[in-house]
């Protein structure tokens, strides 16, 4: 008895669930890809009045890119590498629709992607307010965009895989691999990432005690003798610790009559210069971009004086009325 040939079962499924987290691992890599591009941008051309308050974000988005470049685009190469295993065994499967559907998806958003960029540029040439770190930003997302367009329209023209797809592997590989190794020489090591962060926690600390001796101030018209008589169990401030060390930190009275003092602290690294205009407390209103929180590496104290007409005796104007 003779065995007909059977036509290969589809596994729909499976197909599905191919095509579509290679689509999701395709975007996502684009995008944070992209993303590691403007903070490197943002990083060499900075604009001091608009990245101020995104110092600290800069190298959060920095180490969410290099994360996500990790872990998603190898996924999206495998995957790939993968589809196209079974491709060579079921051709049917590269022309299925959900895969056609989502590469002209994929086209549909990488047109609109390079319209709207393009858009954006005119736009801003004509208002007169394109700058270079402008230019850069929207070439990048022309270049990926284009890219990914120019990629997947000759993909999905074709019957049979394109020799195309390891240039392109290798080229997107290159790109990204080299990303990521320029991103560790700006935001350094997981090791040097725990020293800023150390570093950052200080200035936070020191901002804290500052505000509480002003405050400390106003209500007593006193500097308090020692970091202690901060303390106060009804609001629940309590003196903070250095948190690497577990030591305290260092207040001194310079000037009793000029109300002025000084607040120390050891530092890992030596504080960058875009960094210290982002870590002034909120408390202080009007001298808010005074306060400046530049530091070298080791052992360092801030130099603070109350001005008095800022922050006068809260006291004052009661005792005038009662008289």
């Amino acid at each position: 008895m003779e065995i007909q040939n059977q036509p290969i079962k589809r596994n729909l499924p499976r197909d599905v669930f191919l095509h579509l987290l290679a689509i999701v691992t395709l975007y996502w890599s684009a995008i944070t890809f992209i993303t590691l591009l403007w903070q490197f941008i943002n990083h060499f051309l900075p604009n001091i009045l608009n990245d101020i308050y995104t110092y600290q974000s800069k190298f959060e988005l920095m180490r969410f890119a290099v994360s996500s470049l990790f872990i998603v685009f190898p996924l999206f190469i495998f995957v790939s590498w993968f589809l196209n295993k079974i491709y060579a065994k079921e051709a049917v499967v590269r022309e299925s629709k959900i895969r056609k559907w989502l590469l002209y998806f994929t086209l549909f958003v990488a047109a609109l992607v390079v319209v709207g960029d393009l858009v954006s540029v005119i736009n801003n040439l004509l208002g007169g307010e394109t700058t270079l770190k402008f230019i850069l930003k929207a070439l990048s997302i022309l270049v990926v965009a284009g890219f990914v367009f120019g990629y997947y329209l000759d993909d999905v023209r074709r019957e049979t895989p394109s020799k195309l797809g390891k240039i392109f592997a290798f080229i997107t590989s290159f790109l990204v691999i080299t990303a990521i190794i320029a991103s560790f020489f700006v935001i350094g090591s997981p090791n040097s990432a725990r020293l800023f962060q150390y570093d950052q926690t200080k200035i936070s600390d020191l901002q804290n005690i500052q505000s509480q001796i002003v405050n400390y101030w106003q209500r007593k018209e006193a500097l308090p003798a020692t970091l202690n008589d901060l303390s106060d169990p009804i609001s629940g401030f309590s003196i903070p610790q250095d948190s690497q060390t577990q030591k305290s930190y260092t207040y001194n009275i310079t000037d009793t009559a000029k109300l002025s003092f000084q607040l120390c602290a050891s530092f890992n690294k030596q504080s960058d210069n875009n960094q210290n205009s982002k870590t002034v407390p909120a408390y202080y209103g009007n001298d808010l971009y005074s306060q400046n929180w530049s530091h070298p590496a080791g052992y360092y104290c801030f130099e603070r004086t109350i001005d008095k007409q800022l922050y006068p005796p809260l006291n004052k104007p009661n005792a005038q009325i009662i008289k």
